[in-house]
Formats: C-alpha cells, sequence, structure tokens
C-alpha cells in the first residue's frame, strides 16, 4: 500500500509541472532593471567656501585656478566680474583659427590686416601683397602677441574683423562664457572687449585641447621662413617667462598668453598638466608683471598639492544601485507597482581638498524626496541623487538613479481575451483525464495486489494440507 501511495504522489508532482497553469496564474514576475551605466561629467560646486590652509595671496582684480577634469573651481576671487582682457583676447582668435585653419594654409596679406593697429603694439610686420603661413601667424600670435597675426587670422576666416568678433562671440558661448564680449580679435585698450577669469579659463581650457596649441606656446624660438616678397627668415622668440626665463620656468606649463591694458594692469593665462591632471590659472588686474609669474605658480603647486581629483569607478557604485533597486522593489510589494525601469548616470570624476580625501568617505542615493502615488498606474519617472559622503560631513552628488515605477505585469491578465471558453474547458478536461490516469492506475493496483494475496493464500493452505 506504501508503494501504490508513493506512485499517486509522484505523479501528481509531475502533473504540476507538465501543466503550470494554476502556478502561472499567480506569479508576479517583475522586469529586470536596467543595468546600463552612462558616464556624465556634471559640473559641481566650487570649492571658494571652502579654501584650503595654505591658499596663496594673490595680487590681482580677479583670480581663478580651474580643474579642467571635472569643471570646478578649486580658488578664486571675482571669479565672474567683468574686466578688459587685454593680450590674452588672442585666445580666442588663435582657437577658431585652429578650429577653421589648416597650419599650410597660406593667407596673402591686404591692408587691413595691419593698417589700423596702435604703432605701440606688438607686430610681426607683415605688409601688402606678402604670403604667409597660418602656422608662422600662429606662432607670431602666441609666442610674441602679434596683433597685426590676429588680424591676419580673422580677416582670412571671416573676410572683416567686425564679422570674426561675431564668431568670436558665438563660440565663447558655446563654450559656456557667460560675461565675454569681444569688439576686437587682438585687445586694443580702445575697445570694450569684456570678460572675467571664469570664461578666460573656459577659453583656455578648449585651447591646450589642441596640441598643436601646447606645442606652438611651449616653442623657446621659432624661426618663420622667407616669403614671396623677402627673403630673409624671421625669429619669433617667446616672450612669456615660463619659457624664456629660468627664474620663473615651470615643468608642467602647457600654454598661455599674458597682457596690459592701462588702467586694468596686468593679465596672465597659463594652463598645466601634471600627470594628465589639467589646471588653468588666470588673473587680472594685477599690479606687478614679475608678480603674475610668481602668483600663478603659487597657485599651480597649491592646486596640485592641496586638491584631489578622484576619478568615479562605476563599479564601486553596481552593489549600491542593485540594493536600491531590490529597496524600492521591497516597500512596494503588496501594491500593483514595482520598478520598470532604471539606469544609473555618473560623472567621472570629484574633486575636493586632498584633506578631505584623507578622511574617507561612502557612498549612498538619497531617497528622502521620492515620494510615490501607490494609486496611480502611470508611469512615475524620478531623478534619485546618487552622493558621495565624506567623513567630515562634506556632501557631494556624483551622479543620479533613474527609475520608473509602473503598474507590475500580472501573467495571467498580460492577454484576457484569448481566455476563451474552450481554454478553460481543455484545462478541466486536461484534469479530468490526470484524475481517472491516477484512479485506473490506483485500481488497476489494487487488483494485482489482491491477486497476489490470494495466491500466496492459496499456497500456504496447500503447503499445510501437505504438512498433515
Amino acid at each position: 500500500m506504501k508503494r501504490i501511495l508513493s506512485l499517486v504522489l509522484t505523479m501528481l508532482i509531475t502533473s504540476a509541472f507538465l501543466f503550470p497553469g494554476a502556478v502561472l496564474a499567480v506569479n508576479d514576475d517583475l522586469d529586470n532593471p536596467d543595468d546600463g551605466i552612462v558616464s556624465q561629467n556634471e559640473a559641481y560646486d566650487d570649492l571658494l567656501s571652502d579654501p584650503p590652509a595654505d591658499i596663496p595671496d594673490i595680487v590681482g582684480t580677479s583670480y581663478i585656478l580651474y580643474d579642467a577634469e571635472s569643471d570646478s573651481v578649486l580658488m578664486g576671487r571675482n571669479i565672474d566680474m567683468q574686466i578688459q582682457p587685454a593680450a590674452i583676447t588672442k585666445l580666442m582668435t588663435v582657437l577658431i583659427a585652429l578650429e577653421n585653419l589648416d597650419l599650410d594654409d597660406t593667407v596673402t596679406v591686404t591692408q587691413p590686416m595691419y593698417i589700423g593697429i596702435p604703432e605701440n603694439y606688438y607686430t610681426l610686420g607683415v605688409t601688402e601683397g606678402e604670403e604667409v603661413t597660418v602656422r608662422d601667424l600662429i606662432y607670431a600670435a602666441l609666442l610674441e602677441s602679434d596683433s597685426d597675426a590676429c588680424l591676419c587670422l580673422a580677416i582670412k576666416i571671416s573676410g572683416a574683423e567686425s564679422l570674426f568678433t561675431g564668431l568670436m562671440n558665438s563660440r565663447a558661448s558655446e563654450l559656456g562664457c557667460t560675461n565675454t564680449f569681444f569688439t576686437n580679435c587682438y585687445g586694443n585698450d580702445d575697445v570694450s572687449n569684456l570678460s572675467t577669469a571664469h570664461d578666460m579659463a573656459l577659453i583656455l581650457d578648449a585651447c591646450t585641447e589642441h596640441q598643436d596649441f601646447v606645442d606652438i606656446s611651449t616653442t623657446f624660438q621659432h624661426t618663420m621662413l622667407g616669403t614671396n616678397l623677402y627673403a630673409d627668415s624671421r625669429i619669433i622668440s617667446n616672450a612669456n617667462r615660463f619659457i624664456s626665463t629660468q627664474e620663473y620656468s615651470y615643468d608642467y606649463y602647457t600654454g598661455g598668453l599674458t597682457g596690459y591694458v592701462e588702467g586694468a594692469g596686468y593679465s596672465i593665462a597659463a594652463a598645466a598638466n601634471k600627470n594628465g591632471r589639467k589646471l588653468v590659472g588666470i588673473i587680472l588686474g594685477a599690479t606687478d608683471s614679475l608678480g603674475r609669474y610668481a602668483n600663478m605658480i603659487d597657485l599651480f603647486d597649491c592646486g596640485y598639492s592641496s586638491f584631489s581629483t578622484l576619478t568615479i569607478d562605476q563599479g564601486e557604485f553596481m552593489p549600491l544601485y542593485n540594493e536600491t533597486i531590490e529597496q524600492i522593489n521591497s516597500a512596494l510589494l503588496g501594491t500593483d507597482l514595482a520598478v520598470m525601469e532604471s539606469s544609473m548616470e555618473l560623472s567621472s570624476c570629484l574633486t575636493t581638498t586632498t584633506a578631505r580625501v584623507s578622511l574617507g568617505s561612502t557612498n549612498t542615493v538619497d531617497l528622502s524626496n521620492v515620494i510615490i502615488d501607490t494609486t496611480m498606474m502611470d508611469n512615475q519617472d524620478f531623478r534619485i541623487p546618487v552622493v558621495r559622503i565624506f567623513n567630515d560631513g562634506k556632501t557631494y552628488i556624483v551622479g543620479v538613479l533613474n527609475v520608473q515605477i509602473g503598474e507590475k505585469d500580472n501573467l495571467v491578465s498580460i492577454n484576457p481575451e484569448k481566455r476563451s471558453i474552450w481554454t478553460a474547458l481543455k484545462t478541466v478536461l486536461v484534469t479530468v483525464i490526470v484524475i481517472l490516469s491516477l484512479l485506473i492506475i490506483l485500481v488497476y493496483s489494487m487488483i494485482v495486489f489482491r491477486k497476489k494475496a490470494r495466491r500466496r493464500a492459496s499456497r500456504e493452505f496447500s503447503n499445510k494440507n501437505k504438512m498433515l
């Protein structure tokens, strides 16, 4: 009898796997979260309100030290104050030339390319009809700050300086400059070129993305070969003290310009790259020509020693991502809602003080403002901050978790119109057949068992008679 019951139980379990309709009818399978990660380099709040103890004393109306990789302002003063940028205006002219011309292109000089430049301004000395390469003009603009070189480039590109300054303003806007306005391509004191330390940092950062700019800016001396009008070569020497002197030489310098304007003082724009980390420094309205170089070196040294740029490792955040999705789904148990889609976007890096980094940090997802309406069946989209909290309490947003909440898919109601009478009848017939099969097997087993019992009794009776 035990064998018969065991056989019946086995068949019942097997039938459940063969005909799982009842199990699927109550199965609430949820969509798997989308694990795709999209890196995103977002701008951070600057560190101006949290200066390091060794911040240098910068002499100037305004200044900035900008971390290009993380788009962070490390140090600064009056970074958005408009001031005449003077000759560092040429950075924008050179940037547009690098973006629109080939270095081997030739410019045929016309009078508007040099007429009208004030006598006390540096010039290359081009003349009408002379053919000069774009390469030589950019060397002249960056190494000697030659104004006629910039005019040649501007008119070559746009046909007139007035049209070119419109292009300068458009490009500045594209770079994120919000307080910059150019009316001249080389920095004439008599016109109202206006910019800020912050905007000029963005322009120089874009310049240094071009390797030709870096190579030319850091050249000690360039020889301009003879042209169609002058057989003699011309020597173009770098006037920037980062390159031309030993006293202010800086190993990590990658390019820039200096300037001076009557009434606004001295200016300097410089970029540095140390171990792949690019910093951009701008000082406007300095009162001393040599002091601006010393100040810039102090800025760079402080930037590299007192601040650290951390790479945001996406893999480090994946456990947090998965735990958060699981936490949201757990909170929605007992409702008709679940996470339908999810993804995580992270910034590529984060810059903060080196002292803060040494304290350690933790990562979390800020769910404090997430309110889900469990009565609404339409999709609800949330952008949830992903944050890094340092052990001194400083918090940075390093990304966002995108979550879409919607009505979960119940397999019974996926295609309700297909649940016809025949579908229901078929299920009943299958169930009846299974039960009848089991009963037949049971009856057959009992008959076999009874026959064996009778044979055993008959043999025992016959053996007893033989013994008697």
